[in-house]
């Protein structure tokens, strides 16, 4: 595939990557910091200026749209759905939450496209992969499921 998309993943993913066609997935998602991140430009001298433009925002809001990602969670795995519903009840609809929910719904699209010989590697940080080992386990299976 010699194809580059822009735009949020849950989109391409659903629209352009067909059922179990992908061999390899590196996850580097954003950690839920609670930063903004910009992009610094330089001059063409190479000295810096004080030009900027925002490249994400690493910040997340419990709202109506966590909300309705972990009711998407429902149709698509019962094991994950139980599990999104039990630590919204667990840590409370927050920051952590909302992070969860956004990566959940991701996380069934990637079973979907993954190849039962593929690979997947997630990258995150100690702030959320206790949580995140429990959305793999319930999404791919905890025997499939190894953390390194």
């Amino acid at each position: 595939m010699s194809t580059l998309y822009y735009g949020d993943n849950l989109d391409v993913l659903r629209e352009h990557v067909a059922d179990e066609s992908v061999d390899l997935i590196y996850l580097d998602p954003p950690f839920n910091s609670n930063a903004s991140y910009n992009i610094l430009f330089k001059s063409q001298s190479g000295s810096g200026t004080d030009a900027s433009i925002e490249a994400f925002d690493d910040t997340w809001q419990w709202g109506p749209t966590a909300a309705a990602l972990i009711d998407i969670t429902q149709s698509g795995n019962h094991k994950l759905h139980t599990l999104m519903q039990a630590m919204r009840i667990a840590i409370g609809e927050n920051a952590m939450m909302a992070y969860l929910a956004m990566l959940a719904v991701r996380m069934l699209e990637l079973h979907r496209v993954l190849k039962p010989t593929g690979s997947l590697y997630l990258h995150c940080d100690p702030t959320a992969s206790h949580y995140l080992k429990l959305v793999l386990d319930a999404v791919f299976g905890a025997e499939a499921s190894e953390m390194k």
